[in-house]
């Protein structure tokens, strides 16, 4: 296993701990009107949606409601980097809103800013977004592994990605319960309550619980599990782990911008409409940065991994033992 010495002195790409003020520094004297456009339309098109479900072909409701959860996910991302305006509370309320149910926001927080602190980015003792797997011939091992090759391919992360992520999650937040009850009440609460909220507007509006987990979550997870699929690759220079989808199309929107990966992990701080700019000046320095882990679109990453992994399941670190 590389030390985690040698990783940070290569790891020039990723910004020091302060990113997040230092970038802040910048605009904190004004709102960022275009992440406020997109939160009005995510919330203003959930609840419209919701509202006339029932009136609407099922099919068009599956398109709009995985869009709006996958959007709303691209949202929380913003929130997670000190965006749309100066004040925290503010943002937290904006990012907090539960609509998938499953995450609670303030894990998914804790998560991310945690794969942006470590050197070790793909790495799955040190990021705690890695889908790599460490070497484990224990009977749980085992199931990750078969869990992992069903959604190794783009096809099957898809289908059963979703699935397997939530489960996954919640039986580690069970077992968290039992080794940290009060930590994880810190947790869960207020996202309980916001989720009770929400199924109490689901009821009123004739959507029931099941209904709205395979109508909107599962295909919002979906959507976003396509933007993740190709995000990271194992390498042994740190920087050759982000990798970048130019032409995103309307997916760009979507994931707001975050398909520019490498430019979101060099200046994370920036907004998400402040990317493109970012990504035109600097292109072929940032290709250059992460090895010209470069993809056209999201048709590129289709045709290459639909059917086909994109890479070893096991981390190259970790591929002949446990770690000690």
């Amino acid at each position: 296993m590389t030390s985690g010495n040698s990783e940070r002195s290569t790891a020039s790409d990723h910004e020091p701990a302060g990113w997040h003020a230092s970038e802040k520094r910048r605009d904190e004297a004004r709102l960022e009107w275009p992440t406020l456009l997109v939160t009005a339309a995510i919330y203003g098109g959930w609840l419209a949606l919701t509202a006339e479900a029932y009136r609407l072909p099922p099919a068009l409701v599956v398109l709009a409601g995985g869009w709006l959860i996958a959007w709303h996910g691209s949202l929380q991302h913003e929130v997670i980097h000190g965006h749309p305006t100066r004040w925290q509370r503010v943002n937290t309320l904006i990012g907090a809103v539960p609509l998938s149910l499953w995450l609670p926001f303030v894990i998914y927080r804790r998560s991310h800013l945690g794969h942006h602190a470590t050197p070790a980015i793909t790495d799955p003792f040190d990021d705690p977004e890695s889908r790599y797997l460490a070497f484990d011939r224990s009977r749980l091992g085992r199931m990750r592994h078969m869990a992992e090759r069903m959604q190794a391919t783009l096809l099957g992360r898809l289908l059963f990605g979703p699935a397997i992520m939530v489960g996954r999650f919640l039986a580690g937040e069970l077992a968290g319960l039992i080794r940290d009850p009060i930590g994880r009440a810190r947790d869960w609460l207020p996202h309980l309550a916001g989720s009770a909220m929400l199924l109490w507007w689901l009821d009123r509006c004739g959507i029931g619980f099941a209904s709205y987990a395979l109508m909107f979550v599962y295909p919002g997870l979906s959507l976003t599990l396509l933007r993740s699929f190709a995000e990271h690759r194992a390498a042994p220079v740190p920087g050759h782990r982000v990798a970048t989808v130019e032409r995103a199309g309307p997916f760009a929107l979507l994931f707001l911008y975050n398909n520019l990966h490498v430019a979101h992990h060099q200046r994370p701080g920036l907004a998400w409409y402040q990317l493109p700019d970012y990504y035109r000046q600097h292109r072929e320095r940032l290709a250059y940065d992460n090895g010209g882990l470069v993809y056209s679109g999201y048709g590129d990453v289709v045709r290459r991994y639909l059917l086909r992994g994109h890479d070893r399941l096991v981390h190259p670190n970790h591929a002949h033992s446990d770690r000690p």
